[in-house]
């Protein structure tokens, strides 16, 4: 059985359905700048309208972006902080469930 809402889906093959804030905080904390770059999140479907992916950054920080295409946006942030970068990605994808119902 697949996700019911996303997925998230490292570089080294990771999977988590349905992701919580602390899931996405231990995907973020496993990345590395060698073999395991980036943790992609999005709806388990087939063409979806939205994503967000951190990225290792050399600066030993991370690049978010968020993209929704039904809303037309797209953001592109860094930050040094996992905590913070969890935190946001669970309250931004919560809003995509909701206005997608």
């Amino acid at each position: 059985m697949g996700a019911r809402y996303y997925g998230a889906d490292s570089e080294n093959g990771d999977r988590i359905d349905d992701p919580s804030e602390d899931a996405l905080f231990m995907m973020i904390r496993d990345l590395n700048d060698s073999d395991n770059t980036f943790v992609v999140v999005q709806p388990d479907e087939d063409d979806p309208v939205w994503f967000a992916s951190v990225s290792v950054l050399d600066e030993r920080g991370y690049e978010i972006v968020r993209r929704d295409t039904a809303r037309n946006e797209h953001e592109v942030t860094t930050s040094t902080s996992i905590n913070d970068i969890a935190r946001d990605l669970t309250i931004w994808m919560a809003t995509r469930r909701i206005s997608a119902r």
